[in-house]
C-alpha cells in the first residue's frame, strides 16, 4: 500500500502542472453553459479528445488500483458492520459519526467540488472554499482538480460518445442497459482515462490555495477515518468505541456517500422525470434527493448547470441549496446563480 501510495503521488501530484497540449478552445470551462472546455461535437465531426484527455497508461493503473481500494475496503467495512450490529445494535456513537461525516464529506461533494468549484454558480470566501475542498477530499472520491476536471468533461460529451461514465453507450436490449447501468455506477471508475487538467481546470489550476489542497489528499483521507474515531473514543472512553466511530463514520460512510454520488451517474440518467429539454438523458428522483444533496434533480441541473440552486419548485428537497443559502445569508457566499422564471418557462418540455 505504501509503494502505491508513492507511485501515484510520483504520477499524478504535480498533474495539473503538467504541460497542456495546445488546442483552440470556444470558452473558458468555468464559464460557458456546460462548463466544457471544447467546442460541442456535431454529427459529422469525429470525436478526438487526445488532447483533452492523459492517455498515459501508468494514470489509469494507478486511478484502478485507487478506486479498487475505496471500492473494496469500505464494501468490506459495510459488510463488518451489519454483522456487528446484527449482534450489538446500533448506538449513539454509530449514529452520531456516520451522520456527521456523511454530512461534511456529501456537503463538499455537492456543494464544495460540484457547485462552487466545477460550474462556479456562487462565490465563496477562501476560508470557505478550502474548507469545502478539504470535506470533499475525504470522501474518497478523488483530488479537487481532478473531480473538477472529469465533470466538466461530462458535461462537455453528457451521454454522447466520449462521455466517462454515461449509462447510454452500451446498446439496446436489457443486457446492455444492464451493462450501461453497471458502467455508470462504479464500472467506470476501474477503466477511464484521465481529463487533462490543464485543460479542463485552468481556473482552479492557477489557485495555489488549491493546489496544495489537491496535493496532500491523501492526509485528507485519513483526516476522515482519523476524526470519527476520535469522537468515538471521546464519547466512550474506550478502543471499542474509537472502532465503531472509525467503522460506521469511516467505511460504512465512504460507501454509502460514494454510492449515492455514483447512482446520479446511472440511475439519474437513466429513470426518472424530464421536465426539461436537454442534450441527454438526465432524469429527477425525488428518492435520491436528500442522500445526493440534491444533486438527483438532475435534469434540473443538466437544464440549467450554472444554476446553484438544483431544487426549483418549493418541494424539491435540496439540502445544498440550503447550505449555499446559509453561507450567502452569513456573508460567506455570494453572486448565486439560479435561473429566472422565465428562463424555466423557456427550457420546459412541452408535454
Amino acid at each position: 500500500m505504501a509503494n502505491y501510495v508513492r507511485q501515484f503521488e510520483e504520477e499524478t501530484i504535480n498533474i495539473e502542472n503538467q504541460p497542456g497540449n495546445v488546442f483552440v478552445s470556444s470558452s473558458d470551462p468555468s464559464e460557458s453553459e456546460a462548463t466544457a472546455a471544447v467546442t460541442p461535437v456535431g454529427p459529422a465531426q469525429p470525436v478526438n479528445m487526445v488532447r483533452e484527455l492523459y492517455q498515459s497508461s501508468r494514470i489509469k493503473r494507478l486511478w484502478y488500483l485507487y478506486n479498487l481500494y475505496i471500492t473494496v475496503i469500505p464494501f468490506a467495512g459495510l459488510l463488518l458492520a451489519v454483522g456487528m450490529a446484527c449482534k450489538d445494535g446500533i448506538g449513539n456513537v454509530e449514529l452520531v459519526t456516520l451522520v456527521l461525516m456523511y454530512t461534511l464529506c456529501q456537503m463538499g461533494i455537492e456543494v464544495g467540488y460540484h457547485r462552487l468549484f466545477t460550474h462556479r454558480s456562487f462565490q465563496a470566501r477562501p476560508v470557505v472554499a478550502r474548507f469545502l475542498a478539504v470535506c470533499g477530499s475525504m470522501s474518497g472520491q478523488g483530488r479537487v482538480i481532478y473531480w473538477t476536471a472529469l465533470h466538466r468533461h461530462h458535461h462537455a460529451f453528457s451521454d454522447k460518445e466520449g462521455d466517462i461514465h454515461s449509462p447510454q453507450l452500451s446498446g439496446t436490449g436489457l443486457k446492455a442497459r444492464m451493462r450501461g447501468l453497471w458502467h455508470g455506477h462504479m464500472g467506470w471508475l476501474f477503466n477511464h482515462t484521465v481529463p487533462n487538467a490543464n485543460f479542463y481546470c485552468r481556473d482552479l489550476v492557477s489557485d495555489e490555495a488549491l493546489r496544495t489542497i489537491n496535493r496532500f489528499e491523501f492526509l485528507w483521507l485519513a483526516l476522515g477515518f482519523i476524526i470519527p474515531a476520535l469522537i468515538g473514543a471521546l464519547m466512550t472512553g474506550t478502543l471499542p468505541g474509537a472502532f465503531k466511530g472509525f467503522l460506521w463514520g469511516g467505511l460504512v460512510r465512504m460507501f454509502l456517500c460514494n454510492n449515492f454520488t455514483y447512482s446520479v451517474n446511472s440511475i439519474c440518467h437513466v429513470f426518472g422525470q424530464r421536465p426539461f429539454s436537454t442534450r441527454d438523458y438526465s432524469t429527477n428522483n425525488f428518492w435520491l434527493a436528500l442522500p445526493t444533496f440534491g444533486q438527483s434533480w438532475h435534469n434540473n441541473h443538466h437544464a440549467f448547470p450554472n444554476s446553484a440552486i438544483m431544487g426549483l419548485r418549493w418541494w424539491q428537497i435540496d439540502p445544498g441549496t440550503w447550505v449555499v443559502r446559509l453561507l450567502e445569508m452569513l456573508d460567506l457566499a455570494s453572486d448565486v446563480h439560479e435561473p429566472t422564471p422565465d428562463m424555466i418557462r423557456a427550457k420546459q418540455r412541452v408535454r
